[in-house]
């Protein structure tokens, strides 16, 4: 009962307060009450009050910025604009975007600030932003002419527009232009908001901001400019690829001549500079006597932006980098290569083809990535994956050299089978017992496979990523033959660290970047490592001379350059697919393929044909101005001094300095006629005759350890291996005839 007497005056107290209360506001709202025309408005004003603030919270809603206001918030959006230069600094080509923001407002000429004004925002400096007188007199000129004939947008919607939005016609993008132009306002003053418009606007060609663009249409600086030519860049802004005057002169001069007119409606002309303008068009360059090694540029442009990344240059946008490209051997590689192929394209069904020339350490020196590059940018030479056929063979030489084989270790060219595989040569013929030199001279295909055998797959595998390969090479039963897919690029820097004496090479294309002012940002002399030394002189001293037997007396004889020690290996594929040459010098090592880009066959198009003589045609331009210099392994000796005399008609051999570096020398264990014999018989056994001799020594070829003599490896023959022995014999039953008539023949 206590409780239930709280409760009830409790209820009754709540419901006498809240009665009292609602009497008490009802006599007190008497005071404001209202009727008749009072009443109206107020109750109008009321609602369009309430209404308008869900309005404005709305449209804030909509209107949302599309960043948050931190950070590089200018910059969000900016591409990198980089002049490339060459080693000299005459200027090659850009890329990215044409941008450069390094001319101060004050040094901008007058006309071209008033023409900009005139064109664009006449009353830039005295709305907030927004121009609202102006954009009622668009939207009546509109009107009256059912069209779009004015534009509204202040010269800071503008750069709203181009900073933080996309070009979409929408209405939320005018609003997130409007009020982006509000905030702008707020952070910047005025003459801020008209330098990044006059440095970020698009004016067409590839090039942002009037420096770029003066530079490229009129070949100077901004600075330079004439009321003519502010005229014509002023009246980009409105639409940059149809006014551009490299691509449409007449309506760039009709455009240029209504921003004459609009700036003497302004005042900032008089009528005699207008005359005086119309009289003198501008005199535009002419872009097609200008050229560009487009394919090189595309890959240093990468380079570029991995060395920003990696040294932490991404403040700059607007830079210059030096490279490392001869613009007259890229001319000449480009222009050999094009003779080759129109000669050859009917007859020899091939379309296409692609070309790395580089230092030993490196340097990039031309790059050719296609037949023509205005019908195809796709660059061959650096994103095309191929198989290089036995261009492959060297690394896997390479690997057998670094496991103690030699230049003239006793090899046996035998068939060979693994599960239903049986490689073949390109002959259709095995020769037998041979050196190694011989093997890879004439590239049997047999040899490194028996090589493989011996020595694991991925010791080739690891020579080839120690050589400088960057591409994915698998551990596949034909990896010795090439099968594994490289560029152009990633198997001629392979070369070069054959060329440099065994030192790892990363190609590279840049030599300095630098602001528009000079400050050097990047040296690759300060900045890059050195070369590491990753194989044995010896081993890249054995594995050159006998690259140099490949092009002296092997499949290479057509690369031939005569007057310099060289080296080289050639490489065709299954069913013509892919013909490649790599080859070096001691100043130069060149990479060329040929093919088409559908993998269709070529007619018996070898490495040894088109792709070795296009070969040495470049490399005969790139050593106009070298001197002949001696390989590691193949030493300048007096033969080419007479090679030199001989063809230049010289009455007087030249003295030419032997190589200081490299010279094959053969090991000390022979068997008396200067062939190493690593795989000797066993002495124990009670066979003889030649043609059982010979046979021991083909199945007892491969050892794993090819230096060592050791009593256990010399018992592993056909005798004490049971097991085999009855297959063995059987293969010298088929084969003693064969083999019979090679010894009577040796």
């Amino acid at each position: 009962m206590t409780l239930d007497s709280y409760v009830s005056s409790g209820v009754f107290e709540l419901f006498d307060g809240i009665r009292r209360g609602w009497s008490w506001y009802s006599s007190w709202l008497v005071r404001f009450k209202l009727s008749g025309i009072k009443r109206l408005v107020v109750d109008l004003i009321d609602d369009l009050a309430t209404f308008g603030m869900v309005f404005m919270l709305g449209l804030l809603m909509f209107a949302l910025p599309p960043f948050s206001g931190e950070g590089d918030i200018w910059n969000q959006r900016r591409e990198f604009a980089i002049t490339f230069t060459d080693a000299n600094g005459e200027i090659i080509g850009r890329r990215g975007v044409r941008q450069d923001d390094a001319i101060p407002l004050d040094e901008i000429p007058q006309y071209v600030i008033k023409a900009a004004l005139a064109t664009e925002d006449a009353r830039f400096y005295q709305h907030f932003g927004v121009d609202i007188q102006g954009t009622l007199r668009a939207i009546m000129a509109n009107a009256k002419a059912q069209g779009v004939v004015q534009g509204g947008s202040t010269i800071t919607q503008q750069l709203a527009k181009n900073l933080f939005l996309s070009p979409e016609r929408s209405l939320r993008r005018k609003v997130h232009e409007a009020f982006l132009a509000l905030w702008i306002e707020t952070h910047l003053t005025k003459n801020q908001i008209l330098k990044l418009y006059l440095d970020r606007a698009y004016m067409g060609g590839g090039n942002y901001g009037v420096e770029a663009a003066a530079q490229f249409y009129f070949g100077k600086s901004i600075r330079d400019v004439n009321l003519q030519e502010a005229a014509m860049l002023a009246g980009l802004f409105k639409a940059p690829s149809k006014y551009a005057p490299h691509r449409n002169l007449e309506d760039s001069l009709a455009r240029s001549n209504v921003v004459l007119y609009r700036m003497l409606d302004v005042g900032f002309i008089s009528q005699g500079e207008l005359f005086e303008a119309k009289r003198n068009p501008p005199k535009v360059v002419d872009q097609s006597d200008y050229y560009s090694p487009d394919y090189f540029l595309d890959w240093a442009y990468n380079e570029t932006l991995a060395l920003i990344e990696k040294q932490n240059l991404e403040g700059d946008y607007v830079l210059e980098v030096k490279t490392t490209v001869d613009i007259d051997l890229q001319k000449a590689a480009q222009k050999d290569l094009n003779e080759v192929l129109d000669k050859s394209t009917k007859v020899r069904n091939v379309q296409q083809a692609a070309l790395v020339t580089m230092t030993p350490t490196g340097a990039v020196k031309a790059i050719v990535g296609g037949r023509d590059y205005e019908k195809s940018q796709f660059n061959r030479a650096t994103d095309a994956l191929r198989q290089p056929g036995s261009s492959f063979k060297p690394f896997v030489y390479l690997a057998a050299l670094r496991a103690g084989f030699t230049p003239n270790t006793i090899v046996y060219d035998k068939p060979v089978t693994i599960g239903t595989w049986s490689p073949k040569n390109y002959s259709r013929k095995f020769r037998g017992r041979t050196t190694m030199t011989n093997a890879l001279a004439h590239s049997y295909n047999s040899v490194p496979i028996h090589l493989m055998l011996a020595i694991g797959r991925n010791k080739i595998i690891e020579t080839a990523k120690l050589a400088g390969l960057q591409s994915d090479i698998k551990p596949v039963l034909s990896l010795p033959l090439g099968t594994n897919e490289v560029t152009v690029m990633d198997i001629t820097t392979g070369y070069a660290t054959f060329a440099n004496g065994g030192k790892q090479v990363i190609p590279y294309g840049v030599l300095e970047i630098r602001r528009p002012n000079g400050d050097l940002l990047y040296s690759h002399e300060k900045n890059a490592p050195p070369l590491k030394q990753v194989f044995k002189e010896e081993n890249i001293a054995d594995l050159n001379y006998m690259l140099n037997r490949v092009v002296e007396a092997g499949t290479g004889r057509r690369s031939i350059l005569g007057f310099t020690p060289q080296a080289g290996k050639t490489g065709t594929t299954q069913s013509y697919r892919d013909a490649w040459f790599v080859g070096f010098t001691a100043n130069y090592v060149t990479g060329v393929w040929f093919g088409n880009d559908n993998y269709s066959e070529m007619n018996r198009v070898t490495g040894g044909s088109l792709p070795a003589m296009t070969w040495k045609e470049v490399m005969l331009d790139a050593h106009k101005t070298t001197v002949a210099q001696g390989l590691p392994g193949v030493p300048l000796n007096g033969s080419y001094a007479k090679f030199a005399a001989k063809n230049k008609g010289l009455t007087e051999i030249p003295q030419i300095p032997m190589a200081s570096t490299g010279g094959f020398r053969p090991s000390n264990t022979t068997d008396g006629s200067g062939d190493v014999v690593i795989f000797q018989p066993s002495q124990k056994r009670k066979r003889s005759g030649p043609v059982v001799s010979v046979l021991q020594n083909m199945f007892s070829l491969f050892d794993k350890n090819p230096r060592a003599r050791t009593s256990t490896r010399s018992r592993t023959t056909f005798k004490t291996q049971s097991t085999r022995a009855s297959k063995r014999r059987k293969r010298a039953a088929r084969t003693a005839k064969r083999m019979r008539r090679l010894m009577e023949t040796r």
